[in-house]
């Protein structure tokens, strides 16, 4: 095999496809499935449960001590997912990958345990409730470091803030902006990966504030599927070896 069409493979299995919807769904189910079960906090986005501290402090709001706990805990799932990225780093994306949904999944399984033995959850300052709220930001904490650490070509798919914001630049230069070929070309290109993920984060909001309401935290049961689904399929991903 040439060394073009060594490139052109890996590029094809660096991730999976439709993997960045797949996980920006992923977040918006179980960031609002938290917010609606656990006095509106944000598992995976933090500069939600900032501005939530900052409420609280104010005296707008209740639950202040799960939303300050979430932090170190969101950073604890990240410090977990590098120092087992570190231990996988010559194994290739794949086995890395795959390493990571299966390290999320065992935290997001303990928040959907957690959860079901606090229910009904009433008091924001429980022990349970706030161990299912840490277990919760710890399994998001490693979906946010896992694009990163394993450096795969995928957008980001827990905050959408910045994939609007490029979203809605490429379109108007697609649509109004006297631009080349190439870089109309480019525009196309990253609108057609950004608007994907922000459709299933949408997706995924409401499917989860459904979910909840229909199953309690059983239906972690779906985004816990999902990540099993990756893991098997990300296994085979990531650089061929190479051809000698």
């Amino acid at each position: 095999m040439s060394a073009g069409a060594d490139v052109r493979v890996a590029a094809q299995l660096d991730h999976v496809p439709g993997e960045d919807t797949w996980l920006a769904t992923i977040a918006g189910y179980v960031d609002t499935l938290g917010f609606v079960a656990l006095f509106g906090l944000f598992t995976a986005h933090v500069t939600g449960n900032f501005i939530l501290i900052g409420s609280g402090l104010a005296g707008a709001g209740h639950g202040l001590l799960i939303k300050w706990l979430a932090f170190p805990a969101f950073v604890a799932g990240i410090v977990i997912a590098r120092v087992l990225d570190n231990r996988l780093l010559t194994l290739g994306h794949g086995v890395r990958a795959c390493s990571l949904y299966a390290l999320q999944a065992v935290l997001l399984a303990g928040f959907m345990v957690t959860g079901v033995l606090a229910a009904p959850i009433t008091d924001s300052d429980a022990p349970m409730t706030i161990a299912c709220g840490l277990l919760g930001a710890a399994a998001m904490g490693v979906q946010n470091a896992h694009g990163r650490l394993t450096a795969r070509s995928v957008v980001a798919n827990t905050v959408m803030t910045g994939n609007v914001t490029q979203a809605v630049i490429d379109a108007f230069d697609l649509l109004f902006s006297s631009i080349d070929q190439k870089t109309r070309q480019a525009a196309r290109t990253r609108l057609l990966r950004t608007l994907p993920p922000v459709a299933g984060f949408a997706i995924g909001a409401g499917a989860g504030a459904a979910g909840f309401l229909l199953a309690s935290f059983w239906a972690l049961l779906l985004p816990l599927a999902a990540l099993c689904v990756l893991a098997v399929l990300s296994r085979n991903t990531g650089s061929p070896p190479a051809q000698h």
